[in-house]
């Protein structure tokens, strides 16, 4: 037949696709995606990158302590003794 305009083939489209089912696509809960400045895209790259190697070094250093059975502590130079000494009493 003869050519339907792309508008009106969208909307006829649309209506059958509502016909056919009554699924809906959720909400969209983000904003749209914008553009951003190279330079801040760099930097938010990097700090990604820094974050995600940090993680990754947490990640090996548990998993080689649990697979040489290494009990991590934690570590306080001063410790427990110092600070009850510090702590002002009354002797009343």
């Amino acid at each position: 037949g003869s050519p339907i305009p792309a508008q009106q083939r969208r909307l006829r489209d649309k209506k059958h696709l509502e016909d056919v089912t009554a699924a809906r696509l959720p909400p969209l809960h983000h904003s749209p995606a914008k553009l951003l400045p190279i330079e801040e895209s760099i930097a938010i790259q990097i700090q990604q990158k820094e974050a995600y190697e940090e993680l990754q070094a947490r990640l090996a250093a548990q998993k080689l302590a649990e697979r040489l059975n290494i009990k991590m502590l934690r570590f306080e130079p001063e410790g427990e003794a110092s600070m009850q000494y510090r702590e002002v009493r009354d002797e009343d």
